[in-house]
């Protein structure tokens, strides 16, 4: 192995060395070019080298790099929270900026709990959210998060959160079902669990709109968020929807919860915000919960160094501009039926391919060792690191994960390629995937 002094998050072999990027195409150190068909993490929406963007960047960095907030504001993220004020939920007000999806999530929790302090409710002291969630690795947001496997060894240092079931579809509902019936059923789990905690108790649900990246692209069942909300409602609890991942865009629309006619009290994004250009994140809050603020402590309390930070800001005002100026939402939707279809054309008869689901340009595979039984791969054959390994060699970046049925057992690959992917770029991307992913299974026959 190479000698080197940076904690990687693997540590037993070695990462080739990205050098350049163009469109939706990455190069390494040795001239080996690579397809970024899922945006590194879902967060490259505009692909790599945009001149837009870079020109915003070397702008604000011409004027402005950095102020502490603390002391300023800058004129860009004004600018910025303006635009997505805009664009936002109804009822949304305001904008707190962060650095990325977790400390997203992180702010949103602590805005939910000071909320219900400065409204003379600080009983209310639980979080309900779903296992097989992924909501990031700061503590606070790894304990609303429901991965077995990423919680495991850090149980000792999580609160105590209450966790019902996802919106599984694939697994969960029963035969005699519809749609609709089993998101009522969820409905009624939640129902439950706030009752077990008494709904005076509770802050606040945390939920993906759509699953990410450790359930593999869970889409939601008809009506399951409008009986979410109108149950948060009844108890006066807070709705949290993260679209860190499946949000600013990445489902067809510019918020995923659009598609299912809810508007949350919270709304945490990233990834797709700054398209990887800089770090950013953001929590878009209600104006109720704001003014709460105003009229009591006048003080949010809490705070990270980069709040606001002035690059990122700029990089992320152009990301949003270009995506609006370009029409790439409708593109995404285009793009994602011409998606859907190469990948049903693909997998659709493949032996080992037990789901196909997603919307716009966010798409998940589900593997499986027998279709009819949905019977997963032993989980210490690591079907998801091969197909990794093998795409990389085929020039694909993909992103798969194993523990998607419990946190440890079940294979999946997600999609997210950039909004600007062309037609022909799609067809290449399924078809050295599927290449991927037999030679993957072939070695371990």
């Amino acid at each position: 192995m190479n000698p080197t002094h940076v904690f990687h998050r693997q540590l037993h072999h070695d990462l080739p060395v990205a050098v350049s990027g163009q469109g939706i195409t990455l190069t390494d150190a040795q001239g080996k070019s690579y397809l970024d068909a899922s945006g590194g993490a879902a967060v490259s929406c505009l692909g790599h080298g945009h001149p837009d963007v870079i020109a915003a960047m070397h702008a604000q960095i011409d004027r402005l790099a950095y102020a502490h907030t603390s002391f300023f504001t800058t004129a860009v993220a004004e600018e910025l929270a303006d635009v997505l004020i805009e664009s936002a939920p109804a009822g949304m007000s305001h904008v707190y900026f962060v650095s990325g999806g977790s400390e997203a999530v992180e702010a949103a929790l602590k805005m939910a709990r000071q909320y219900f302090v400065e409204i003379g409710q600080p009983q209310r002291r639980h979080f309900i959210a779903r296992r097989q969630s992924y909501h990031g690795n700061t503590l606070g947001a790894l304990a609303v998060g429901g991965n077995a496997w990423r919680r495991e060894q850090f149980k000792p240092l999580l609160m105590d959160v209450t966790h019902v079931a996802p919106c599984y579809e694939y697994r969960d509902r029963r035969t005699d079902e519809t749609p609709e019936q089993y998101g009522q059923r969820l409905v009624a789990e939640l129902a439950e669990a706030i009752d077990q905690l008494g709904g005076e108790n509770v802050m606040a649900f945390v939920a993906e709109t759509i699953g990410g990246a450790t359930a593999g692209v869970l889409t939601p069942v008809p009506g399951y968020f409008k009986g979410v909300r109108e149950l948060c409602d009844r108890h006066g609890i807070l709705l949290i929807l993260d679209e860190v991942m499946c949000g600013m865009g990445r489902s067809g629309t510019l918020h995923a919860c659009e598609q299912e006619g809810v508007v949350p009290d919270l709304l945490t994004i990233a990834k797709g915000l700054g398209g990887g250009y800089q770090p950013i994140g953001a929590v878009l809050a209600q104006g109720r919960l704001v003014e709460a603020f105003r009229q009591g402590s006048g003080l949010f309390q809490h705070g990270h160094t980069y709040l606001g930070h002035a690059v990122a800001c700029a990089a992320a005002l152009a990301v949003q501009r270009v995506i609006q100026r370009d029409g790439l939402l409708d593109q995404v939707k285009a793009r994602g039926r011409t998606l859907q279809a190469l990948l049903q054309q693909a997998f659709s008869d493949h032996p080992h391919v037990g789901d196909i689901r997603g919307r716009g340009l966010f798409w998940g595979i589900e593997l499986v060792a027998d279709r009819g039984s949905k019977q997963w791969f032993d989980p210490a054959r690591r079907l998801h690191a091969r197909i990794k390994s093998e795409a990389m060699a085929e020039g694909l970046m993909v992103y798969p994960m194993g523990g998607t049925v419990d946190g440890r057992c079940g294979d999946h690959v997600l999609l997210a390629p950039p909004f600007i992917s062309t037609e022909a770029e799609l067809a290449q991307i399924v078809t050295r995937l599927r290449s991927s992913m037999d030679r993957a299974m072939a070695a371990m026959a």
